[in-house]
Order: structure tokens, then sequence, then C-alpha cells
């Protein structure tokens, strides 16, 4: 089995930054990307990056391309999401999640317990 923290959320002002982490524990092989989604109150979970762990490929939804930047270090064992020059519509639950890949929910077996992210001034 495979468990995931997220950690890093927090308040912040239009404009500004922060950085999401998820660090991973257990072992399965049974996933081939880690990916980031969010849900605002009253939205459907959205995907906002993917990665491949199989050869480091990225995505970005196209809400958050320029802005965000997904990355691993895997020495730790975790997966990053520094987002820059946040908008109030970035506001939401973010969740790291493992699995197929691609930008359905569905096609990830492993959650984290999700981070709240807030952009208000």
């Amino acid at each position: 089995q495979l468990q995931l923290v997220e950690s890093g959320g927090g308040l912040v002002q239009p404009g500004g930054s922060l950085r999401l982490s998820c660090t991973a524990s257990g072992f399965t092989s049974d996933y081939y990307a880690i990916a980031w989604f969010r849900q605002a109150p009253g939205k459907e979970r959205e995907g906002v990056s993917i990665m491949n762990i199989i050869d480091g490929n990225t995505y970005y939804a196209e809400a958050v391309e320029g802005r965000f930047t997904i990355s691993r270090d895997n020495a730790k064992n975790t997966v990053y999401l520094e987002m820059n020059s946040l908008k109030p519509e970035d506001t939401a639950v973010y969740y790291c999640a493992a699995g197929l890949g691609g930008w359905v929910a569905d096609w990830y077996s492993y959650w984290g317990q999700g981070t709240q992210v807030t952009v208000s001034s």
C-alpha cells in the first residue's frame, strides 16, 4: 500500500507563492504517475499537474500553465507543486494522487488527505 501526505498549504495574497509537498511511504508498483488535483467548494475535482514517474514528463492544466511547476526529489520520496502568481480562483483543497495517469480522478488509486490553499487579500 502507498500512503501520501500533503503539506504546505495556507493563506497567501494574490500574486504570492506557495510550495506544496507530497511525501510517499509504503510500497506498490501499480502506479505510473503522480498528480496534483484540486477541488473548490461546489466544484468538481480537477487535475492541475501530472508527472509521469517513468520518463519524468510533466503536464499542466491550461489554467496553471506557466505559473505552477511540478517536481520531485527521489531521495525524499517527495513530489512538489511550486505555485507562483497565485490568483483567488486557485483557492481550493489540493490533493496529490498516484495512479495510472491522465486527467481523470478515477484513474488514481492512492490519495492524500488534502491541504487547503486560500488566495485572498
